[in-house]
Parts: C-alpha cells; structure tokens; sequence
C-alpha cells in the first residue's frame, strides 16, 4: 500500500498535478416545523465544525401551509445570519409563489418576492458571520447569484417547484413568462463562464425538482422544458463535471438522471443531488477532488439529536 500511494503521489508531481480538496454543505426545505426550528442551529454548528467553505441552502424555508410572514422570513435570515461558516439561500416556492393561498396569509407572490430580496439579497454577499462574495444577475433578480471554490463555478436560479409557477392550464402565467427567460440567461451565462475560465465544473442550485426522469420519458412538465433542454444542451458542450442541486420532493438522493435525446443514454458528466426535506433533517457534505475524475464525492448526513 505504501508503495502504491508513492507511485500515486509521483505521478502527480511529475504531470504538475497539485491534489487539493475543497468541501461544501447542502441543505434545503428546512425548517418546517417547530422541532426543526429549534434542532437547526445545533445542526448548522455541527456542520460548522466540520469546516466547509460554506452551507448552500436550496429553498423552502417554511412549511408550504404556514403564513409567509415578515416576522418569519425575518426569524430565517437570522437564523442563517448566525451561521459560523458563510450561508448562501435560495428562494423556494413556500416562501413566495405558494404565498397567495388563504392558509398562508393571501399575499401577492410578487410582493413577497420582493420583500425575500430586500431581507436576503440586499447585498451581493453571503449571509453568515463569516462571509464571501458573491457576484448577482442585476439590481432586478439579486437572487440570482455566482462564486467560485476551487476549479468550480456556482450559480443560483430562481426556479420554484412545482413547476416553476407556470401556472395550471396550458398557458404559462405572466410571472412565469418574465422571469424564465431571465433564468435561461443566468444559466447560460454561467457555463459559458465556466468555459472561458476552464473550470473542472459547475453546479447549479435551485428548489423546483425539474423531473428529470420524466425528461428522459418526453414527458417534460411545462415549466420546465427550456430549462432542461437547456442544461442538456449545455451539459454536452461542456468538458466539466456538472452537479445540479434542488430541493421541493423532499428525497435525497444522489443519482444520474440527464439522458442524451434519441439515444437516451446517461449522460456521464451530470450528477443531481437532492437535499433532504421535512421530516427528515440532515445535510450532505460534498467533496471537490481535482485529482478524481468525478471531481465530486458526497456524503449524506442525517441529523440525530444528541
């Protein structure tokens, strides 16, 4: 065995191969319920001292039933304001899109949309008492958001499940039809990023499970068609890795689902990753590896409380 990790170790020297890591902290539909509320600064701590560059949190900050509130969003931002490492958030549907039901408070979604962007993204940083950076869209889509860790470029998207507020008949909501082409764009813009920057990859972090498998079947929901014909499009003129990251179906999962057309076979540089979602706590460490060639290895974390 020392003999193998020698010759390992050599072959990395002599190609001027340098083997670093980096690591980050996945979690998403999180806190729904009071238990989770009072367990999820204990678990953002424990996540802390495992010392990630930062928590990515990929929406739903509430229960889909419970009011959208200023006094809860305003209990969420100081929640992960406390966090010890940096905290990213992205917007899900409960915290807006979801916000016109009675149960909720009969909000108009736009109007608590914007009331997400003045108290998350009222500056291009991360939240978090230690933060970083972050590079976003326009004054007009601040949640849209871009950094970078290591050889890796990271983008948000605005993309609410279910299906990406296009509405219930076959003709999509006024909301839907301004704001998708505004997502396509940040999407596209962050691979050709990635490309002209020749990173070894790029992940993407959104709530709405697009229904990947349904994509592969050519059974695509409305909502989502451009978007993955877009990031299959992309995907395959991309040398990198790519890693799509989403909450909403509350099942996490690590699988790769990105079919190429006609042939539908797997197509070998996408990986999914899903959060976990109430009622089961947890997050997922991921690895950045620049010497494997799958660049990103997972670890999924349930919570127990001590």
């Amino acid at each position: 065995m020392k003999h193998l990790l020698t010759l390992a170790l050599g072959f990395l020297l002599a190609f001027g191969v340098h083997a670093e890591t980096w690591r980050f902290a996945l979690i998403g539909d999180t806190p729904y319920s009071d238990f989770e509320r009072r367990e999820l600064p204990t678990m953002l701590d424990e996540i802390a001292a495992e010392h990630p560059d930062f928590i990515v949190h990929a929406g739903d900050i509430k229960s889909s039933i419970s009011e959208c509130s200023d006094e809860t969003f305003l209990d969420r931002h100081d929640l992960f304001n406390a966090s010890a490492v940096p905290f990213i958030y992205v917007p899900g549907d409960n915290e807006w899109t979801d916000c016109k039901r009675t149960a909720t408070g009969h909000f108009s979604e736009l109007e608590r949309l914007g009331r997400l962007r003045e108290i998350f993204f009222a500056e291009p940083i991360s939240l978090g008492r230690t933060r970083i950076a972050l590079e976003r869209q326009s004054a007009a889509f601040p949640e849209h958001l871009r950094w970078r860790l290591g050889p890796v470029i990271f983008i948000t998207l605005n993309v609410p499940g279910p299906n990406n507020n296009f509405g219930i008949g076959k003709a999509p909501r006024p909301e839907f039809l301004a704001r998708n082409p505004i997502v396509i764009d940040w999407l596209k813009e962050g691979f050709a990023s990635a490309r002209r920057e020749k990173s070894a990859g790029i992940v993407i972090v959104m709530q709405g499970n697009p229904g990947l498998k349904h994509f592969a079947a050519d059974l695509t929901h409305s909502g989502y068609r451009q978007l993955l014909e877009v990031l299959r499009h992309e995907t395959l003129d991309f040398a990198g890795q790519v890693l799509l990251v989403h909450g909403d179906t509350h099942w996490q999962r690590i699988d790769h689902p990105l079919r190429r057309p006609k042939s539908n076979e797997r197509i070998a540089n996408f990986t999914r990753a899903e959060t976990f979602g109430y009622p089961f706590l947890g997050w997922v460490k991921v690895f950045i590896d620049n010497t494997d060639p799958a660049l990103f290895r997972f670890e999924a974390r349930p919570y127990k409380k001590n």
